[in-house]
């Protein structure tokens, strides 16, 4: 009986962490610290997924955004990249928009495009990572990303609730 609640306690503290090391970098408030940035980590992977389907920012505060590619198919195959669009812009048709702009495995993101975007990361290959910074917007409301490499805006999408 010990062994079994010394395992139960083990596990609740093991997926406590794991709860606490995906949350953003925030002060008492639940905001971010003053003068810090909020902090995100997504990944994605070779089933075209990212880990974070949903995340909040604060209207008008710094996110910084970590995007890692945790997949090994190479880049040319199955690169990914992260692209926080502007408010009303969905990720299904923002990809088949950029598919239609002429999006490829090496240009992802046509210049054409990147009136829609509020962010975007370059594209990643394996064990690669980007980081960006920007500042949430203003407006309230839901705003959509993506990755652009070709096709894969049918699974890699979520969304940034500005509060």
């Amino acid at each position: 009986m010990k062994l079994i609640s010394s395992s139960i306690l083990f596990l609740t503290l093991c997926l406590g962490y794991a709860h606490a090391k995906d949350k953003p970098s925030q002060g008492k408030s639940g905001q971010p610290s003053e003068g810090h940035a909020q902090e995100v980590t997504i990944t994605g992977n070779d089933t075209m997924q990212f880990d974070v389907k949903n995340f909040e920012a604060k209207a008008g505060v710094k996110v910084k955004l970590t995007l890692k590619n945790i997949g090994q198919i190479p880049k040319i195959a199955m690169g990914h990249n992260l692209v926080v669009l502007k408010k009303g812009i969905t990720a299904v048709a923002f990809g088949q928009k950029a598919l239609g702009a002429g999006a490829n495995p090496t240009n992802p993101l046509p210049e054409s495009l990147k009136g829609d975007v509020i962010a975007a990361t370059k594209l990643l290959g394996p064990a690669e990572s980007d980081t960006i910074e920007f500042t949430a917007p203003k407006e309230p409301g839901s705003y959509e990303y993506v990755c652009t490499f070709p096709g894969h805006f049918a699974l890699m999408r979520g969304t940034m609730t500005v509060k």
